[in-house]
């Protein structure tokens, strides 16, 4: 019964994430590019001005938390196992072009989560509770007009946070302990998440932007500390990478060692969805955090904003994928964090290759369910109002702690990849549709300047 219920959930997670979905997310970042004169070009040293050394806007300004707690909040919920696992599977399945893509996928993502940001700020409400409620759910109602979907992005949203954004990551860190550590039964970091994932999320947003403020920059530099000192180690071999993955996006890969070869379709195809995936523009999720931003301008925060896409997929995609095809493992067959691991080991003694990327796996996870605890909540308090927030709390962290002991996940992770598909569907609506409000917005903004 399982396996032919899984069966049906992945033809029909196959058909939602199929050509179709992958153009409309890949063309709304062409569209508004388009529109904004190709401000993620223009803008993007100002836009990393504003992050990560300005980090907030002098004087009062509406919000709970600052520019740089909204980001870090954002890219703890977006640089995840995607980062790891999902870059390998695209070079294993697409070849070396599949990285070019996701860069083509990043920089045209970075205008969509411009856009969403924009939006976001435009049209958040202070609630019952006095903080910021904002996102997709609400410039769908109040900016494009449609309550209808706006519950449905809100009902998606708070389904996707319990699969993707909570059971599938916690068992991602039980699986990467179990790997490193055996002698660590899986109820006892189940029991560790629980704890830790309570504790944050008692304090609301402004305890999750403290303490991804925290978290989030010390697991990113950690992590691209151990990958620059592999690529070091080939620095050799750097060249002729970067040489590979502009070559063979756009020729057929022939087949090498035990690698059975791709063609630029599968190159276009994985390096597409995994790009996707792994920085969510389009899918509005992120512009609930930057909702929440203390913010005098819509703009300001989407600058800050769009630079998420930039770090998770651009650097920290790039660096996975360079490690990857310089160490040359990726000839040898394998895929996901596996072949992430063997790459690292390649320049790394001992063990610690397979110890850096246990270790980032469970930052990056627990990063996640932090980041995804705030998206659930604001869509379910959208839906139910502030009287479900206590027991959502509740139930999201018992569900930490239940994903962790369980055996199989891949119903809940094929359930959930579905909503987050449904997810994009009415965000992307509203941003094409309120595209021109984008539009009127920035040039309001730049020509104040």
């Amino acid at each position: 019964m399982q396996e032919q219920l899984l069966q049906v959930l992945s033809r029909i997670n196959d058909f939602i994430w199929g050509p179709p979905m992958l153009v409309l997310l890949v063309g709304t970042g062409i569209f508004l590019t388009i529109r904004l004169g190709g401000l993620q070009f223009r803008a993007l040293g100002h836009s990393l001005y504003l992050a990560l050394i300005k980090r907030k806007e002098e004087g009062q300004a509406q919000g709970d938390i600052s520019h740089f707690q909204a980001l870090m909040t954002a890219l703890a919920a977006t640089v995840g196992t995607g980062n790891i696992a999902g870059v390998a599977t695209a070079i294993a399945a697409g070849g070396p072009g599949a990285l070019f893509w996701m860069w083509i996928t990043g920089f045209f993502g970075m205008a969509t989560k411009y856009g969403e940001a924009v939006l976001a700020v435009r049209f958040r409400v202070v609630d019952e509770n006095g903080t910021m409620s904002g996102g997709p759910m609400y410039y769908l109602e109040k900016g494009l007009g449609s309550k209808w979907l706006a519950v449905l992005f809100a009902v998606f949203a708070s389904i996707s946070a319990f699969g993707i954004g909570n059971i599938v990551q916690s068992n991602s860190v039980a699986e990467a302990i179990s790997t490193s550590f055996p002698i660590v039964p899986a109820w006892l970091v189940g029991a560790v998440l629980f704890v830790a994932t309570a504790i944050v999320l008692l304090g609301g947003i402004k305890s999750i932007g403290k303490t991804a403020a925290v978290v989030v920059p010390f697991m990113i530099l950690i992590y691209m500390s151990a990958a620059l000192f592999v690529l070091f180690r080939h620095i050799g071999q750097v060249p002729h990478v970067f040489g590979l993955v502009l070559s063979k996006a756009f020729t057929p890969m022939s087949a090498v060692g035990g690698f059975t070869g791709a063609l630029v379709r599968e190159a276009v195809r994985w390096g597409v969805a995994r790009g996707v995936f792994s920085n969510e523009s389009g899918l509005g999720s992120a512009p609930i955090a930057a909702a929440a931003a203390q913010t005098k301008d819509p703009v300001t925060q989407a600058l800050v904003s769009m630079t998420q896409t930039f770090i998770d997929t651009i650097v920290v995609c790039s660096l996975t994928g360079f490690v990857i095809l310089s160490s040359g493992v990726w000839t040898a067959g394998g895929t996901g964090a596996a072949l992430t691991t063997r790459a690292f080991s390649t320049a790394l003694p001992g063990n610690w290759g397979g110890i850096v990327v246990s270790v980032s796996l469970i930052f990056f996870a627990y990063s996640t369910i932090l980041g995804w605890s705030y998206y659930g909540e604001k869509s379910l308090q959208y839906l139910l109002g502030n009287r479900s927030v206590k027991f959502y709390r509740l139930l999201f962290c018992v569900m930490v702690f239940v994903g962790a002991v369980i055996t199989k996940v891949n119903l809940v992770w094929t359930f959930a990849d579905i909503m987050n598909g449904l997810m994009a569907i009415p965000n992307l609506i509203a941003l094409i549709g309120l595209s021109g409000i984008i539009v009127y917005e920035t040039r309001r903004y730049f020509g104040n300047k």
